[in-house]
């Protein structure tokens, strides 16, 4: 589950990694009185208004903007707020901006330069062991610096035995050339993160700056936290934290289906039960000729509510030209799944694109009968050969 900004660094807040502070405004009214806070706070009129969407790469799109004062405050935040923001992760259509960040000018002048880092906590999952990535190269172009200069990423691998070790936190701030007061705060910054990331079960964090103030201090400019799903049932305060505005909307309906479902860009909808034999269907669509519009795995227990949920869903997409609904009955039964299909196909109404049914398994045999017995537009098979060439012959039918 991925969460805004300003929600992940009130996480890292509370277990005492030192954060770039900032109040969220959703009008360009609240911005201004954010800002006029933050003032009070830090006794400085400049401030960053910094759009609060799911994607990275915000300050390219034109999402992180300096005010130096209250009319320009007002001013970025109208330009912002409501604005269609294109980043490198959001793909060309772009995501809506809600809110924005009012945050802490962190880059003030002082006895030493600013220098920014890069820093991920994360799974390797080849090693089965949380890793710790930095760079000496933080900012915008991190992409970059993986691409052209690999040898500027270190990675530092947590034992899961024994944890994070007070003489890898200090070769961390080794490695990305602090010391002094410096180095014990960017120390203190790692362990702080570390723990912060066992504890709440994350997936992902992400922070790209870390910043070395020009007082020495170390702290997290921007914080992209993601959290692990199958974990939120330990976490009921983080699960409130999920912003379903930021969202799939047809992702968000599957799942209150107890759907699993995932929208891809091809003409066949596919409708599978368990995840493994979703992903080849996916596969035999492609050999087919055609090529899948979604992943959908309606799990092990399919019935004619999730069959209908399924193709109520499957249906929002214009692009579809065919359904694929491929069953394998082992705890479930094909018979029960075929007349669930001719259920949720009567209740529906008309469905306007072929449905081809493969039902395997227990009563395989009643469930065809069924399905070639229904008077419905809904072609039946067997065998995985032959629903590819179903799939084949009413694609060519278009």
């Amino acid at each position: 589950m991925n969460i805004h900004e300003y929600q992940g660094k009130e996480i890292l807040k509370s277990f005492g990694v030192r954060v770039q502070e900032g109040i969220v405004a959703e009008t360009p009214e609240q911005a201004v009185e954010a800002a006029k806070k933050m003032k009070e706070d830090f006794n400085s009129d400049w401030v960053v208004v910094k759009a609060q969407i799911h994607a990275g790469g915000r300050g390219k799109g034109g999402g992180v903007k300096l005010a130096k004062n209250l009319d320009e405050v007002r001013q970025k935040a109208s330009e912002i707020i409501g604005m269609q923001l294109v980043t490198p992760q959001t793909g060309p259509e772009g995501k809506k901006v809600n809110k924005v960040l009012i945050a802490q000018d962190v880059y003030y002048p002082g006895e030493s330069e600013t220098k920014e880092f890069y820093m991920s906590v994360l799974l390797d999952r080849a090693k089965g062991r949380n890793i710790i990535m930095y760079s000496t190269e933080g900012g915008m172009d991190i992409e970059e610096v993986a691409a052209k200069t690999p040898h500027l990423i270190f990675k530092e691998e947590i034992d899961p035995k024994v944890g994070l070790q007070g003489f890898q936190a200090r070769k961390i701030a080794f490695n990305l050339g602090l010391s002094g007061a410096a180095q014990k705060e960017m120390v203190k910054f790692v362990t702080a993160l570390y723990k912060a990331y066992e504890s709440i079960d994350a997936s992902l964090f992400e922070i790209n700056p870390v910043l070395k103030t020009s007082d020495d201090k170390v702290l997290a400019v921007d914080a992209k936290v993601n959290l692990d799903e199958n974990a939120l049932f330990r976490h009921p305060d983080l699960a409130a934290l999920r912003d379903i505005t930021e969202e799939d909307p047809t992702e968000v309906e599957a799942g209150e289906s107890n759907l699993n479902y995932v929208k891809l860009d091809g003409n066949v909808g596919c409708m599978v039960n368990g995840a493994g034999l979703a992903m080849a269907t996916m596969d035999i669509i492609k050999l087919a000729g055609g090529e899948p519009a979604n992943f959908l795995d309606v799990g092990g227990t399919a019935n004619a509510e999730t069959v209908k949920a399924g193709f109520n869903i499957i249906l929002k997409d214009p692009n579809v030209k065919a359904i694929l609904i491929n069953i394998f009955g082992g705890i479930v039964r094909c018979d029960r799944v075929a007349q669930g299909v001719i259920d949720a196909y009567n209740e529906i109404g008309n469905i306007p694109v072929p449905i081809i049914v493969r039902l395997q398994g227990t009563n395989a045999e009643e469930a065809k009968k069924l399905i070639d017995e229904s008077g419905l537009q809904v072609y039946s098979a067997i065998l995985l050969k032959e629903a590819a060439e179903l799939v084949t012959k009413v694609l060519e039918g278009k």
